[in-house]
């Protein structure tokens, strides 16, 4: 899979997350500390998973 497949991905995840809760009634400041936290994680995994694997020595 391609990187901006799974940052696409990522976004809608992060948008529904906050919408859900925004919906819930939290502060908005927890909601972005939630949204950063799901951000660097799927970029993490984003990245480790489309990372051109190193040629055998």
């Amino acid at each position: 899979m391609s990187f901006a497949l799974y940052i696409l991905g990522l976004a809608v995840l992060l948008g529904g997350i906050a919408w859900a809760l925004l919906t819930a009634g939290l502060a908005v400041t927890y909601v972005a500390i939630a949204c950063l936290i799901v951000a660097g994680i799927g970029i993490m995994t984003a990245v480790s998973r489309t990372r051109a694997k190193d040629p055998p020595a």
